[in-house]
């Protein structure tokens, strides 16, 4: 499966890629290179932990290298007064009548503890290109599923500060 990525997620991911490669690993080698010097390395704790961290920059770089590759480039345009990508929603839960405010994001930036809804999950896939006033059907499975009512859009300015998680 491709993940679907904006043109905005790639540019960040390109630039994390740039400051692990160009800052964070010559530090990293460093810091190898000071651990191994303090001798017998087989009771060497700050060479382990060294080489952990260094290990673990590469694999995000590499992680973030893949997703790249595989990327499907999507759209973040919709039309002003549909929901699409980036848009902030304050949707009616219907069970309940309670409030609660949403940002529509790819699937890389998504966090639903930070309000940020992914367009693959079934909240951001029912929501896609209704307006305001619309009472949409979210199926979690089939057997269960809630209504919401959409109270508002609004059109948010990407500016690229929901990061990119990491996994």
């Amino acid at each position: 499966m491709f993940n679907q990525l904006t043109q905005k997620d790639i540019d960040a991911m390109e630039a994390e890629i740039e400051e692990r490669k160009l800052v964070l690993r010559p530090k990293l080698l460093e810091a190898v290179k000071e651990a191994r010097a303090q001798g017998d390395l087989s009771e060497n704790f700050e060479y382990y932990a060294a080489k952990k961290e260094k290990n673990k920059n590469e694999s995000r770089i590499r992680f973030l290298e893949r997703m790249i590759k595989t990327a499907e480039l999507i759209s973040d345009d919709s039309a002003a007064d549909e929901i699409g990508m980036n848009n902030t929603v304050v949707v009616e839960i219907e069970e309940d009548g309670s409030l609660e405010t949403y940002k529509i994001v790819t699937t890389m930036r998504g966090n639903s503890l930070e309000g940020l809804v992914s367009i693959e999950s079934p909240m951001g896939k029912a929501l896609l290109g209704h307006k305001a006033g619309d009472r949409v059907y979210v199926e979690v499975n089939p057997n269960y599923g809630y209504y919401l009512i959409v109270k508002s859009i609004e059109n948010t300015v990407d500016d690229g500060s929901d990061k990119i998680r990491s996994f």
